[in-house]
C-alpha cells in the first residue's frame, strides 16, 4: 500500500513542476525588472483579473491554482482574483465527466456555472476587502529571511531553488495524503454523504478542500453514482483548488489571512451549493 501511495503522491507532485517554476520565475523577474510602466499593467490587467481567473482556471487542470497562489503571495494580483481561480478550478473532474459518453450536458452546466460563481464572487471580494487589502503585500515577501538571493544577483537560481523547496513539500504532503485516503476508502466515505440533504453542500465542499486531485476524482464518481446532486459536486468542486491551496498556505506567510481565504473559500462555495440545491431544478 505504502508503495502504491509513494508512486501517486510523486505522480501528483510532479505535475506541478512546471507551473511551480513558472510562477517563480514571474515573479523573480517582476521583483528584479519591474518598471513603472509593467506595475500599471499589472494594475490594468488586476481589474479583469477574476474574469482572467475564472476562464484560466477552468482549464482541467490544477495548475493554474499553484501559479494564482504563488502570485497572490507575491502582491501580483487580488485576493478576488486568486479565489476565481480557485473556484473555477475542477482539476480531473471535467476529464472524468468527458469519458462518459452522454454527460456533455453536465460539462457545460458544470463549467459555466463554476464561472459565473468565481467572477460573482471574485469581484464582490475586492469590492468588499479593497479598502483593507490595498497596499499590503510586495513581491519580496515571498524571498523574506529565505536567503535564496545571497550571492548572485540572477532570477534563474532564486526560482529553482524556490520551486525544489516547495516540491519537497508537496510531495510529503501528498504522500501523507495518498496513505490516509487508501485508508479510508471512496466506499466508506460514501456512506457518509446524505442524500438530497441541504448538508450534503456542506459535506461535498469539505471533502473539496482536500488539496490533492483525489478530492475531485471522488467528488465527480460520487455525482455520476447518483449519491451527491449537482449543486453538491458543484459544492467540492468550488472548494477543490488542488495543490494549490497547499503552496498557498506554504508562501503567504500570513496564519491570519490563510485562515480567512479558506474560510471565504468554504463559505462561498457552501452557500452556492445550498443555493443551486434549492432553486436548481433545471440542473
Amino acid at each position: 500500500m505504502f508503495t502504491e501511495a509513494l508512486r501517486e503522491a510523486f505522480f501528483d507532485s510532479i505535475q506541478m513542476l512546471p507551473f511551480l517554476f513558472a510562477a517563480f520565475l514571474i515573479l523573480e523577474a517582476v521583483e528584479h525588472y519591474s518598471s513603472g510602466f509593467m506595475k500599471k499593467t499589472l494594475y490594468k490587467v488586476g481589474k479583469a483579473g477574476p474574469v482572467a481567473g475564472s476562464v484560466l482556471g477552468c482549464i482541467p487542470q490544477c495548475g493554474f491554482s499553484v501559479i494564482a497562489a504563488n502570485l497572490y503571495s507575491g502582491g501580483i494580483i487580488t485576493l478576488g482574483t486568486l479565489l476565481a481561480v480557485f473556484i473555477a478550478t475542477s482539476d480531473e473532474a471535467i476529464l472524468i465527466l468527458m469519458g462518459n459518453p452522454g454527460r456533455g450536458t453536465d460539462i457545460l452546466n458544470l463549467i459555466i456555472t463554476k464561472i459565473i460563481i468565481a467572477v460573482v464572487a471574485g469581484y464582490g471580494v475586492d469590492i468588499f476587502f479593497r479598502s483593507r487589502s490595498e497596499g499590503k503585500k510586495e513581491i519580496g515577501e515571498i524571498c523574506d529571511h529565505c536567503g535564496c538571493h545571497e550571492g548572485h544577483g540572477g532570477i534563474l537560481m532564486p526560482a529553482l531553488r524556490h520551486t525544489a523547496k516547495i516540491f519537497l513539500y508537496v510531495l510529503v504532503f501528498n504522500l501523507v495524503l495518498e496513505v490516509a485516503l487508501d485508508w479510508i476508502g471512496a466506499q466508506r466515505l460514501s456512506e457518509y454523504l446524505l442524500k438530497d440533504s441541504l448538508i450534503q453542500p456542506f459535506i461535498a465542499a469539505l471533502i473539496g478542500m482536500i488539496p490533492n486531485c483525489a478530492s475531485s476524482v471522488i467528488l465527480t464518481e460520487l455525482y455520476l453514482s447518483g449519491a451527491i446532486s449537482f449543486a453538491s459536486v458543484v459544492s467540492g468542486l468550488c472548494t477543490g483548488a488542488g495543490i494549490g491551496l497547499v503552496v498557498l498556505l506554504k508562501m503567504n506567510h500570513n496564519p491570519k489571512e490563510n485562515l480567512k481565504i479558506v474560510g471565504l473559500l468554504y463559505g462561498i462555495s457552501v452557500v452556492a451549493g445550498v443555493v443551486i440545491q434549492v432553486f436548481g431544478g433545471l440542473f
